[in-house]
């Protein structure tokens, strides 16, 4: 499929939005990209228009295909129902059987949510986070609705935001902190939310998607996502009761970083006025879904309090003192974000002047040797060398190419000091006597020879 020109097609010449699409051209139809932008040019060019006529829209059986495409992959978790992507895959006709399903369903507006699965994943700090696992058609539905919302949202979202949209990502973001301090905000104010995503009020969060959508049968589709009943299961795997959902977006949701975007969008709208810190104090914010920072040459009482009355009396929710913290560079402290440490260090070549260091924070170095001791440890002793070789490759592969940004060669180094030194472990614990290597082959020679990566 040939690429959209949007002068020809739409007479669009905002081509920003056009370049950031390019990532899921590959997936979606050429009259959903035209549905796309229409939905966008319109949204652009009468910022107070609000969209009456959508459900249609989504049950559109391109839209459901589109949907299925970013859903209806192997390898993902089950839903309450236990049905996966495989189930469908394996089956004669299948997929199409399944969309069908769906799309006469949502036309019949018979479509009803189902429970959400919670499952708990642990933390770095040792405490565990929920997850909120919808069934594969709740996903595929709440896909298609993405689809279709999308746009809409993306002509109003401010160029601060950068997680969970379209062609952006989180170097963006630290791409956005280097050049606010190159250009003197070096004091920092460091936020973070006590349970974002668990605590967003359902009331207020509908509010904000009806300032742009007024079609009561897609509010229908959101409010039975936000209400579905959470189940949970015991240590021994026996269901619990159903619980009442009335406050926040799952994770784990597709449509939950949509609406978690749309959320505090509005505070990045208030930032953004006369009356906001964005004006009387030229401070900056940088955000990455719930993640952010407030850059300005000086951090005031006054922008602390202007944070607290916005995030905790009028959107309801609940900064964690605790973590949150006001960093000032150029006294020598440091501020860790999307696992980056940033700080001013001394000259390397020993002159009077400092420049600033862009590095792996030590907490996403600790995560990566857990990850790599894993993936080495006594429970893989049987796994064949190769077989472990190509998982800590892949591992490897991922972790060095995210944190490439910056001055990463040290932690590069030690990373794979650390990886050989583990390798040489397991290849010591599959043999009953210590392990010898090749003759005139070095250990760090022979695992080259085995293909493990250095990074």
């Amino acid at each position: 499929m040939q690429p959209l020109d949007p002068e020809v097609h739409y007479g669009i010449s905002d081509r920003s939005y056009l370049d950031r699409q390019t990532v899921q051209m590959d997936l979606l139809p050429d009259k959903l990209h035209q549905l796309r932008w229409k939905l966008h040019q319109k949204a652009k060019n009468e910022p107070k228009f609000r969209f009456y006529a959508l459900y249609d829209r989504i049950y559109r059986l391109d839209v459901l295909e589109a949907a299925w495409k970013h859903v209806g992959k192997r390898g993902k978790a089950c839903g309450i129902d236990g049905v996966r992507a495989e189930d469908i895959l394996e089956r004669e006709n299948g997929v199409e059987s399944f969309l069908a399903a769906i799309h006469d369903e949502l036309k019949s507006k018979t479509y009803r949510p189902s429970p959400v699965k919670r499952v708990y994943i642990p933390k770095a700090d040792g405490k565990k986070r929920p997850l909120g696992i919808p069934t594969l058609k709740d996903r595929l539905v709440q896909m298609a609705v993405v689809l279709i919302l999308e746009p809409i949202f993306e002509a109003d979202f401010h160029d601060c935001s950068h997680g969970f949209r379209p062609g952006r990502k989180a170097h963006d973001a630290l791409d956005a902190i280097r050049q606010n301090l190159k250009a003197g905000r070096t004091e920092v104010y460091d936020a973070d939310l006590k349970g974002y995503f668990d605590t967003i009020p359902h009331d207020k969060l509908i509010a904000c998607v009806r300032m742009r959508v007024t079609d009561r049968s897609v509010l229908g589709l959101i409010r039975g996502w936000l209400r579905a009943p959470i189940i949970e299961e015991d240590d021994k795997g026996k269901r619990q009761p159903p619980q009442k959902s009335e406050q926040g977006t799952p994770q784990g949701g597709v449509i939950s970083p949509l609406l978690a975007n749309l959320y505090l969008h509005w505070f990045d709208k208030v930032f953004h006025r006369p009356d906001g810190p964005g004006t009387w104090a030229n401070a900056r914010l940088v955000r990455y879904a719930d993640d952010f920072v407030i850059m300005a040459r000086y951090q005031s009482a006054r922008i602390d309090e202007w944070i607290s009355h916005r995030l905790e009396d009028w959107l309801g929710l609940t900064i964690n003192r605790e973590k949150t913290s006001v960093v000032r560079l150029k006294r020598g402290e440091s501020l860790d974000f999307l696992g980056f440490t940033f700080r001013y260090d001394r000259d390397l070549y020993g002159g009077a002047h400092s420049y600033l260091n862009v590095i792996p924070s030590k907490k996403s170095l600790k995560k990566a040797r857990e990850a790599i001791r894993e993936k080495t440890g006594p429970k893989m002793c049987y796994k064949p060398t190769p077989a472990v070789v190509r998982d800590l490759n892949t591992y490897l592969k991922g972790w060095c190419g995210y944190f490439k940004y910056g001055y990463p060669s040290k932690s590069f180094r030690d990373i794979g000091h650390y990886c050989r030194g583990r390798m040489t472990t397991h290849l010591n614990r599959r043999s009953q006597r210590k392990y010898h290597r090749p003759k005139g082959l070095s250990t760090y020679q022979y695992l080259q020879k085995l293909g493990l990566l250095r990074p």
